[in-house]
């Protein structure tokens, strides 16, 4: 196996998010407009051999890691299957999901013998009314019964992801927090980024993560700590005095981590995307098709890989909506 290859900055790309669909069972109001997007015909999607096919040409150019996500990855069938066959492939590491946990009792225990290592569950809010307002779907998803069955699944470290928005759920942050001080969990705080046709969600509605510690501190004093054993994200993180879990912060707003990303995004429709809010993508699907080597097509991409995002400047590459490209 290769050391990582390097992009145009020296910044090494090990890790590879693999979007399996568009749809998703959910509306959040940040991701995904009321009435959903205009879906990608089956033919154009990736079939699960078509992505094991793809993971297995980039695992010898240094390729390690992978995370499964969607849309929502849990609606699309016989996910089992995949995550067996990407475990499989010779030099993948570690296979994480992102999930919105709706499916995750049900699923959990399987997914781990399939060989899923761990999981990002998103959770906006921890009140039921809420939680369907946000969604726009009422499916009865309760945050903590979703991350007590990954727990005793062993799908560790489990992530908890919360969006914050001002005026919608920042007034939830102090109960998010207090879910580390007892439950082995690293809850995740993200500034909202506005995207695409989620033209109500505006900068006003920013809650920048200086702001969101001050208001966990509340609870106690914070002490910076190591993240996750396991992790690729840009999180960085605090303990609670006696937690056993953690906080962390993701600040593509305030505080730009674009210096080490280690990740490129393969979207559902098999084109490799460099960068989430960039415009530079490298259709894989067809050459796949074509049965050509994808090892240059790789090299290319990560030869143009951008140094940072436009999202400051609120250019988002076409994108309409977050579920485009699994976040």
């Amino acid at each position: 196996m290769s050391a990582p290859l390097r992009d145009q900055h020296g910044r090494a790309i090990e890790y590879l998010r693999i979007s399996i669909t568009d749809r998703c069972n959910f509306r959040c109001v940040y991701c995904m407009p009321e009435a959903g997007l205009d879906w990608l015909p089956k033919q154009d999607i990736l079939s699960y051999e078509e992505i094991v096919d793809v993971v297995r040409q980039l695992a010898p150019l240094g390729l390690r890691r992978l995370r499964i996500t969607g849309g929502e990855p849990t609606i699309r069938p016989d996910l089992l299957t995949l995550v067996r066959q990407l475990k499989a492939v010779e030099g993948i590491e570690d296979i994480a999901l992102s999930t919105n946990g709706v499916k995750l009792p049900a699923m959990a225990a399987d997914l781990r013998a399939a060989g899923l290592d761990r999981v990002n569950i998103s959770a906006d809010s921890l009140r039921p009314e809420r939680i369907a307002a946000i969604a726009r779907r009422n499916l009865g998803f309760a945050p903590i019964v979703a991350v007590r069955a990954a727990i005793e699944a062993d799908l560790a470290p489990v992530k908890l992801n919360v969006v914050v928005m001002r005026g919608i759920n920042d007034d939830e942050v102090v109960d998010f927090a207090r879910i580390t001080l007892e439950l082995p969990v690293h809850v995740r705080f993200i500034e909202l980024m506005p995207v695409g046709e989620m033209a109500h969600l505006t900068n006003e509605h920013v809650v920048p993560s200086d702001e969101v510690l001050a208001r966990v501190a509340t609870l106690g004093p914070l002490a910076p700590a190591d993240g996750p054993a396991r992790g690729n994200g840009p999180a960085t993180y605090s303990r609670l005095a006696g937690a056993v879990g953690t906080i962390g912060v993701i600040t593509p707003m305030t505080h730009t981590y674009c210096g080490s990303c280690n990740r490129v995004r393969l979207t559902a429709d098999g084109r490799l995307r460099t960068c989430l809010y960039g415009d530079h993508e490298v259709n894989l699907r067809d050459p796949l098709r074509r049965g050509e080597a994808l090892g240059p097509l790789f090299r290319q991409a990560l030869a143009e890989k951008p140094l940072e995002h436009n999202l400051l400047q609120l250019k988002v590459g076409g994108l309409k909506a977050l579920s485009q490209v699994g976040g």
